[in-house]
């Protein structure tokens, strides 16, 4: 997975997740989605309208001075969480 900055503004932060599909990017936009200080969360992959770019460009719009970079850090801590409660849940199943 490599990331880069697109733009970075104080509320709203535009990213590119190369590696990633929609399988991804849809559990990420989820997560972020859930945090209180995020108004939105989208991502693009649209190489026809969007100049041949075929990476995922994952778009944080943040509000109540959140920072959307920090956002999107623990949006990545909530997934790992919750990854790592499901992979306990599973083994203790199993």
């Amino acid at each position: 997975m490599e990331l880069r900055v697109i733009e970075k503004e104080d509320d709203e932060l535009s990213i590119e997740i190369g590696g990633e599909d929609h399988t991804f990017m849809n559990v990420l936009k989820g997560a972020l989605l859930e945090r209180d200080g995020v108004a939105a969360a989208t991502y693009d992959v649209n190489p026809e309208q969007s100049g041949g770019q075929t990476e995922p460009i994952l778009t944080i719009k943040s509000e109540d001075g959140s920072d959307p970079l920090d956002e999107l850090e623990g949006a990545a801590g909530d997934l790992r969480d919750m990854t790592d409660d499901f992979r306990e849940q599973y083994q203790n199943a199993a």
